[in-house]
């Protein structure tokens, strides 16, 4: 009797039809999450886009990995830190297609730009822009997981635990800075601490005059900056040629990263500032772990906490999208409620967004600079290390 031979052949072909069917199948349910990225790739804040561009891309990697039912998609568009250009990336996305934006950094900026994208019927989630007057404006699509709050909370908790007696502020005119150097002020003043306030203009360059007079009138315990990398690194030139008799330096955002301490290792070492990760990076929960072993993978070197938000935030968002396209809410406002539904559980602890798009519970931490490493050192139970005190980066 002779043989089928057709038959396995058949049987495979019916076998390859089943699975492409079914890849098919998977693929078509995969669909695709367009988001918009505006950031300051370019020009006077490029370190801290950068950085936040390269936790955005972490968190894309991540979540499509871990998400078979949708895809996100990014489109990049640098605004080269400066406001009209924020606002013309966010027009420019949002004619494009995109579902939300994330990114945005410098109050200046991300202000403008969250205008816009409330304009288009956008969520636009950040962690860059601090200025407290943001969450007031009534936007229903504006949404931040690091309000100012958390910032100068850290700060006063901090430079309360060292029993300082004086601090002398210098801080930059735009309104983030303002707005943090008025806040801190009030809670030292109420405590008892002396306090001198120094403003400066955002394009001050020769920060010599100031400084002089920090080291002559004022003489304080601490100088406290209020600013952005390039202040920070002329604030510190300038007191390394005058060297005011200071038991510390302490700064705010954009200080205590890698960057700068790899970059600027004879202006930064001793110098404190908000920073919720260490360096090396140290992770104990399997999010955190997950995260770093992609981004070292991406980049090869660690994380900073510039990454951190922007991966935090950027993961909030992605799942939310995902929940409104599950319940075909995308184009009905589904975004933002999901956002305010529910508190998700991230690497910077607890996000829950109030009416206003705050995240409330945000506090960041403190960390010092120490030969090349970024160190926490306040609150106490997350530190990685002790305070170097006194100590001047010079």
């Amino acid at each position: 009797m002779k043989r089928n031979s057709r038959a396995p052949l058949a049987a495979s072909i019916k076998t390859l039809a089943v699975v492409s069917a079914l890849a098919l199948a998977s693929w078509a349910q995969a669909a695709d999450l367009p988001v918009g990225v505006e950031l300051p790739l370019t020009g006077s804040m490029a370190r801290a886009g950068n950085a936040q561009l390269e936790g955005i891309k972490v968190a894309v990697d991540v979540f499509n990995q871990r998400d078979a039912k949708h895809a996100v998609k990014l489109t990049v568009i640098d605004d080269e830190a400066q406001p009209a250009k924020a606002v013309s990336a966010v027009e420019k996305l949002a004619s494009q297609g995109v579902l939300a934006i994330t990114g945005g950094y410098g109050s200046n900026s991300v202000s403008p730009a969250s205008e816009a994208a409330d304009k288009a019927g956008l969520v636009y989630i950040t962690s860059g822009g601090v200025d407290s007057a943001m969450t007031s404006r009534g936007l229903k699509n504006f949404f931040r997981i690091g309000p100012a709050s958390g910032y100068s909370k850290a700060m006063v908790g901090l430079l309360t635990d060292m029993n300082v007696k004086s601090v002398a502020i210098v801080s930059s005119t735009k309104q983030a800075t303002t707005d943090l150097s008025k806040d801190v002020s009030a809670a030292l003043a109420a405590k008892g601490i002396k306090v001198t306030v120094h403003e400066f203009d955002p394009a001050m360059t020769d920060f010599k005059p100031i400084v002089n007079k920090i080291k002559l009138q004022d003489k304080p315990d601490v100088m406290v900056m209020m600013g952005y990398e390039n202040d920070y690194i002329g604030i510190l030139r300038a007191a390394k040629v005058l060297k005011p008799q200071l038991k510390a330096v302490v700064g705010c955002w954009s200080l205590a990263t890698p960057k700068m301490a790899s970059e600027f290792p004879e202006l930064v070492n001793n110098a404190v500032g908000n920073a919720m990760l260490p360096h090396p990076v140290q992770f104990a929960s399997p999010e955190g772990k997950a995260f770093v072993a992609a981004y070292q993978k991406a980049y090869n070197k660690d994380p900073d906490y510039l990454a951190e938000f922007s991966y935090v935030q950027s993961m909030v968002l992605f799942q939310s999208l995902a929940n409104a396209a599950d319940k075909g809410t995308l184009k009905k406002g589904g975004v933002a409620t999901e956002l305010r539904a529910q508190p998700f559980d991230t690497l910077i602890g607890t996000v829950h967004f109030d009416s206003k798009g705050d995240n409330p519970a945000f506090l960041n931490n403190m960390a010092q600079i120490q030969d090349g490493k970024v160190v926490v050192i306040w609150p106490k139970d997350k530190a990685t290390g002790k305070l170097n005190y006194p100590a001047q980066p010079w």
